[in-house]
Parts: structure tokens; C-alpha cells; sequence
């Protein structure tokens, strides 16, 4: 069988598909790709067996069949080739290898029998929806930096994705935690996702949808079930097996009671807490936020490396007290804020703070206070 196709378009398919492949594997047809040509083109196919992912895109061939490829090795050619060259592959039935050539280079690749390629068993996803690629991805992007990275917690390794009534508005919500800070962003409920089950979506499917999300048209179609979830982006199509896991009852750690309201340019907050923080000590990296009449202290002291400490105007007219937290998860929540200003709600010096955004009503973050 031989297929040609032109580089950027190979190289485009290749990218999606060669990130979902692990550097190592045991099981070494995870370590390619499945390579199938037709009439309408041809597809690439890689799978990890939790994730599979298959992108189409055109090409000419002699016929139809099927082959694999080492996908690493594959696409760092196709990235060095030049542009605008046309890429043929072609394997003959009596030699494991595949000829790739494109002017005058000339590689031989093995191959192992797409017999072997694994296929991801299929299931009915009972709720479909079709969400806005612009919405998916603030979706995602105000809530994965508080994905938890601690194996030991898996239920915390991802998003809850689920659909939720805040206030009598009907939204689909995402939520992250590692169990010190929480992230929590929604949209209008796209119309079939009612009555779709809550899910938690692994971060490394996060991680591959939003990649994904670059290159996407502006829609995107999503069925979930109880075990699965399917994203279907373009000529892209991922599906992924889900943590099944119950993610904990985050609406109780979200504070409803905090009457103390800090409002502070968000850029001015942000550097100041970069700045100080450059002498906290590593592993706590703890800034204690000291608050008084429009007033605002970031102070941080380092027995070993010395003393920081910055004022800032604010707008604050409560009692004054003393705070403190992890320098590197207040700068998370700040690279989301949108709106000019940040707003800290606090209880007390022992309570978690809500974070809300002066320009996203949609988005709220947690952040539990460290002892200073």
C-alpha cells in the first residue's frame, strides 16, 4: 500500500495524535501509531489504552489498508521535512518496514502488525451536547492549575465536569481541588447536558483536550457516560476513559460567610507577591497578607535568606488581621483573574478566602490559610 500527503497536513494530524503516546512503554505497539488509508483520506490513530485519540485528514493512496508507525520517530520527521513537501509512505506485504520519502530523503521505519493496535472497547454515550471551543476552554483553563497531583487522592486527579443550579440558572460546572485551594468556573447549561452524570476528567485528557482546542473550530461536540467521555474537535475525535472516583462535596468548603471584602488591582497584587516571595522558603513559599484601613502589607521573613515586605493601597474597611498563604497558589488565582481588580472575601485568620473576579461572575477560587 502507498499514501502521499502533504507535510503540514501529516504533521498537523501527527501532532494531535504523537502527544498522547508515552515516551516509555511497556507494551510496544502503545508506541505507535495506527496509520489507516481509504478513499476519503487517511487516519491516524494512538492510544495510551486509558485515552485514544484519532484525527483524519486528506491524502491519495493506491488502496485501502492498514499499518503502524513509530509515532515519536514518525513526527519528528515530518517536523523536519520542508514545508509544502509531499510525504509518501508505503509498505509492501513482505517487509515489516515502512518507506517514508519526500524529495530526495529517504527513511525506513519499523512496523508492528496493526492486528496488535488496541482498540478501546465502544459503549453508548447516552448524553450528547455540543459546547462553544471558546467556553471549553476557559472551562478548563480557570480550573486545572488546582488539579491535585497526588496519586494517592486519584478522585482529586481532574476536573468534575457536572451540571449544576446555581441560583435557579442552569449551568455546567468545572471544579478542581487539591484540598488546600479550589477552582471553580461555569457556563450556561448547553442544551442536552441536562441531566448528564457529575464525571471527573483525568488530567491528562485535560491536558490533551485543551491542545487539541488550538487547532479546533469553534464547536464542540461532547458525550459523556457513566465510564467515558468523548470529545469530538474537527477532524479530531479523543475518548477517554473517566476517574471513577466520587469527587468530594466541594460546596461545603466554600466559604458563605465571609463579610471582610479586600478589593485590589490585580497586576499591582500579583508582582508584589512575586517580589517578596523571592526569599520565602521553597517549600511553603508562605506570604503573610497583613490588612488595615485601604491598606495592605505583604510581608515575608526568611531566616536563612532575610526579609521582605511591600504596601499596597487597597480598598479594605474592616477590621485589621494578619494571613497567610502560599505565595505560588495566590499568583495561580491572580494569571486568571480577568477584571481589573481581585476580590479576597475573608472570615478570620484560621478560614479558607474566597477569590472572585471584578470581570467573571462565572469563576470563584478557595485558598486555605497557612500558619505565619
Amino acid at each position: 500500500m502507498k499514501l502521499t500527503i502533504e507535510r503540514g497536513a501529516l504533521l498537523k494530524a501527527l501532532g494531535h495524535v504523537q502527544a498522547v503516546v508515552e515516551k516509555r512503554n511497556t507494551i510496544p505497539i502503545l508506541s505507535n501509531v495506527l496509520i489507516s488509508a481509504g478513499p476519503d483520506g487517511v487516519s491516524f490513530a494512538a492510544t495510551d489504552l486509558d485515552i485514544e485519540i484519532l484525527e483524519v485528514t486528506e491524502a491519495t493512496s493506491d488502496g485501502e489498508g492498514l499499518f503502524t508507525a513509530p509515532a515519536h520517530t514518525l513526527y519528528d520527521i515530518a517536523r523536519k521535512l520542508p514545508d509544502g513537501a509531499d510525504v509518501t509512505l508505503e509498505m509492501s506485504g513482505g517487509d515489516p518496514r515502512i518507506s517514508l520519502k519526500a524529495g530526495r530523503s529517504n527513511f525506513s521505519l519499523p512496523s508492528l502488525p496493526p492486528g496488535d493496535f488496541p482498540v478501546m472497547p465502544s459503549e453508548a454515550l447516552e448524553h450528547r451536547f455540543t459546547v462553544s471551543g471558546s467556553d471549553l476552554a476557559r472551562l478548563i483553563d480557570k480550573t486545572r492549575f488546582a488539579i491535585s497531583t497526588e496519586e494517592t487522592r486519584y478522585y482529586l486527579n481532574g476536573i468534575h465536569l457536572h451540571a449544576a443550579d446555581t441560583d435557579g440558572r442552569k449551568t455546567l460546572r468545572a471544579v478542581a481541588t487539591d484540598g488546600v485551594r479550589l477552582a471553580l468556573s461555569e457556563i450556561d447549561l448547553p442544551e442536552g447536558a441536562d441531566g448528564m452524570p457529575g464525571v471527573i476528567v483525568p488530567r491528562k485528557t485535560v491536558q490533551e483536550v485543551r491542545r487539541l482546542l488550538e487547532d479546533a473550530d469553534d464547536e464542540v461536540e461532547v458525550s459523556v457516560s457513566e465510564g467515558k467521555i468523548r470529545f469530538k474537535l474537527g477532524n479530531a475525535t479523543l475518548t477517554s476513559k473517566l476517574i471513577d472516583g466520587a469527587f468530594p462535596d466541594y460546596e461545603r468548603v466554600i466559604p458563605r460567610g465571609n463579610t471582610r471584602t479586600m478589593s485590589v488591582e490585580n497586576k499591582r497584587f500579583a508582582e508584589a507577591v512575586d517580589r517578596v516571595a523571592t526569599i520565602s522558603v521553597e517549600k511553603s513559599r508562605s506570604v503573610k497578607l497583613s490588612l488595615g484601613e485601604d491598606s495592605l502589607t505583604l510581608a515575608v521573613n526568611n531566616p536563612e535568606s532575610g526579609q521582605a515586605e511591600e504596601e499596597l493601597a487597597v480598598s479594605y474597611k474592616d477590621e485589621g488581621f494578619a494571613i497567610g498563604f502560599n505565595a505560588r497558589y495566590m499568583l495561580d488565582v491572580a494569571s486568571q483573574i480577568e477584571g481589573d481588580e481581585a476580590l479576597f472575601h475573608f472570615a478570620d485568620s484560621a478560614s479558607p478566602a474566597l477569590v472572585t473576579d471584578s470581570g467573571d461572575a462565572d469563576a470563584l477560587y478557595v485558598l486555605m490559610p497557612l500558619r505565619v
